[in-house]
């Protein structure tokens, strides 16, 4: 289906306003919700296709700029050396506390959203797929899509490099799906076994993928894009929303 212009909302948090931008199918009708967390860059040309692909589908998507409190508004930056090492730098100034509350208020709106069914799922890649997890402990939030999360297997995400996302999968009841390139560096075969043994350890309802392919091969730009695994991925998150949001 086609999608309506794209436009945003401020929303406020603690931190200040959020900036999130939204994706929605035209007509008037309802759709389940996806939080779409970005990377380290925020709202770059391929987290934009991403989410009106997604939203073409027949989703309502909403992209926070997931460093709201310390950029202005619109700040995107870019996938150089300097844009990567502030977009490192932030995910470990942020603090837990700041990203959670962003879940919160995100889910809480879509939720609320007059073109929203009530379903909200999540879903992000590399930083994003981390924040998508820790979304999946909102009670608003029904299942969770996550490509290549980083930093869950060291437990370093935010201020103090030390989160507690792999002790908060105890009694989680979420769905979750896991998609990992093997020659991700980021995330070694040692950290995705850490995390497997978790989610078995605590009876996680889960479902795990693992390709031949690098770190950000959904990225449309660059030498790491991989298109037919990531076609591959996204019926396989399409299916995975269809089943748990539809």
């Amino acid at each position: 289906m086609t999608i309506e212009p794209d436009t945003f909302v401020d929303l406020p948090t603690a931190s200040g306003p959020m900036r999130t931008h939204l994706f929605i199918p035209t007509g008037g009708g309802r759709h389940p919700a996806v939080i779409f967390y970005s990377e380290i860059y925020q709202m770059t040309g391929p987290i934009r296709r991403m989410a009106a692909a997604l939203a073409g589908h027949g989703y309502l998507v909403a992209v926070p700029e997931v460093y709201h409190e310390f950029e202005a508004p619109g700040t995107v930056l870019e996938y150089d050396q300097e844009g990567t090492e502030r977009g490192n730098e932030l995910k470990f100034t942020k603090e837990l506390t700041s990203s959670d509350e962003d879940a919160a208020v995100l889910s809480t709106y879509l939720a609320q959203h007059p073109r929203s069914t009530g379903k909200v799922g999540s879903f992000g890649v590399c930083l994003g797929g981390h924040l998508a997890v820790r979304a999946g402990f909102q009670p608003a939030v029904s299942a969770v899509g996550a490509f290549y999360p980083t930093d869950i297997h060291s437990g370093t995400l935010g201020l103090g490099k030390c989160d507690d996302t792999l002790a908060r999968f105890e009694g989680v009841k979420t769905p979750f799906m896991f998609v990992w390139g093997r020659q991700d560096p980021h995330v070694p075969l040692e950290g995705r076994r850490k995390i497997a043994a978790r989610l078995e350890e605590v009876g996680a309802d889960f479902e795990w993928h693992e390709f031949n392919a690098a770190h950000a091969f959904l990225r449309d730009e660059g030498p790491r894009y991989n298109p037919d695994v990531a076609r591959l991925c996204m019926d396989l998150l399409l299916r995975f929303f269809g089943e748990k949001l539809r």
